[in-house]
């Protein structure tokens, strides 16, 4: 049966802009770009538009909808109308009209019958629109839709949001470590009782409302398995002597959350440990790359790799993809990819940093921190130049850090990142908890 949830507003303290702002914006984008409305049909951007959030997909905020806003910034809003209240209708107020869902079809046909111009993104608009507006002789301006780009750029509110929900995350992730560093070794932890404790640390948050994906929780071989979901049949006890990678996130009310940490169960191999050291250089080279405005991803992702690429080495996955508040766990339009990409690095985008090595059929390694694109020091002539500040606040094994092989700033970078670790979440810790942190982010030794 189809998903009834009910659809809420996303409060202003969460969003930073009042709806009526981001229509106003978005609809000044489709008159210069001589079009009369636009055709909005990703769930996630009519939720970001109109301020709104459902429980219809899961693991994401989002309600089954489309919606086309005209260039007065007016709009409406496709929806089963059995998931709307009287506090939503006066949220979106008098100039979104919520109408049914099959009324798309009809609305579609009233543009073409007015001669109007609808502007539409046509890689993720569905074909039924397209042959729609096409039946109806509307014209059609095939163009990027600009509320991806509106969307990926997060206004200070969000951005403050994303970073308060890091440091609860925080919380989480040291409890769930410590208890961890505790149990494992004991050969009592198996990867679904793992993912079950963890949940339950990230659920004490009021703000909490779900994870922002299936959490991967992958012991030994089956953490050589980039997109591995555990199940009874596949479980597996975190054994000594093995590695556990353990990729997880969650979605509060006011920023989404996605981290992976890889940790040794007992004793790490010399082989763990140089793989892990070349995983982290690279993790480091990209957390503290220095760039021009204009550069885009594609352009950094050899940061991420050379470490490995000096060994013959790779990994067969994207180094970072963009990142929503409290929406979708990956979103574009930017990403950090071997992929040629057209669209820059601009202040407010947040990405993840998450280079790996995965050895098949034995262990997997990923280390992963979501960062945000913030201004640096100009360049010359003041030529802007962008950076990267790291928001998510876990620690990283040290006992898989071969400290030889880092240069002294990669090795202050870890200091000082695990200094800020233990700044900023070990004051909410318990004092046993907080006593493992600190040991955790102890400064490394070469």
């Amino acid at each position: 049966p189809r998903p009834l949830a009910r659809i809420v507003p996303h409060d202003i303290r969460f969003t930073g802009e009042p709806a009526a702002d981001k229509r106003a914006r978005i609809a000044e984008s489709v008159k210069r770009a001589g079009a009369d409305a636009l055709a909005v049909s990703t769930t996630d951007a009519v939720a970001w538009l109109l301020n709104i959030r459902g429980a219809d997909v899961a693991r994401t905020p989002l309600a089954l909808s489309q919606a086309l806003l005209y260039a007065d910034a007016s709009a409406d809003l496709f929806v089963d109308e059995r998931k709307v209240d009287d506090a939503l209708r006066t949220h979106l107020g008098n100039q979104v009209r919520v109408r049914p869902e099959g009324e798309l079809g009809d609305a579609l046909g009233e543009l073409g019958a007015r001669g109007r111009t609808v502007m539409l993104d046509p890689a993720v608009t569905p074909a039924w629109v397209i042959e729609k507006l096409g039946e109806a002789q509307a014209r059609i301006l095939r163009k990027d839709n600009p509320i991806q780009k509106a969307k990926a750029v997060k206004n200070p509110t969000e951005i403050a949001g994303t970073r308060a929900a890091h440091k609860r995350d925080g919380v989480a992730l040291a409890k769930f470590f410590a208890w961890l560093a505790e149990h494992a070794p004991r050969g009592t932890v198996d990867e679904l009782s793992a993912v079950d404790r963890l949940q339950s640390f990230r659920q004490e948050n009021d703000l909490f409302r779900d994870l922002s994906f299936d959490t991967i929780s992958g012991s030994g071989p089956n953490g050589a398995i980039v997109h591995y979901h555990s199940t009874p049949k596949t479980n597996r006890t975190l054994g000594l002597g093995e590695l556990y990678l353990v990729d997880s996130g969650a979605q509060y009310l006011d920023g989404t959350t996605d981290v992976t940490r890889t940790v040794a169960i007992g004793a790490p191999s010399a082989e763990h440990r140089d793989r892990f050291t070349r995983v982290l250089r690279g993790h480091i080279s990209l957390a503290m790359a220095r760039f021009p405005k204009g550069t885009t991803g594609h352009q950094l992702d050899a940061l991420a790799r050379m470490a490995l690429w000096q060994a013959g080495l790779d990994f067969k996955h994207g180094t970072g993809h963009g990142v929503g508040s409290y929406l979708g766990v990956h979103e574009g339009p930017h990403s950090i990819s071997p992929r040629p990409a057209a669209v820059p690095l601009e202040p407010g985008m947040i990405v993840s940093d998450e280079p790996g090595y995965y050895r098949e059929g034995a262990y997997g390694i990923r280390i992963e921190n979501l960062v945000t694109v913030v201004p640096v020091e100009p360049g010359e002539d003041d030529a802007p130049f962008y950076g990267f500040e790291t928001l998510t606040l876990a620690p990283i094994d040290r006992s898989l850090i071969d400290a030889a092989m880092l240069t002294p700033p990669e090795r202050e970078w870890l200091d000082a990142y695990h200094r800020r670790v233990f700044r900023e979440v070990g004051p909410q810790l318990d004092d046993r908890t907080r006593a493992w942190l600190e040991r955790a982010t102890a400064p490394l030794t070469a």
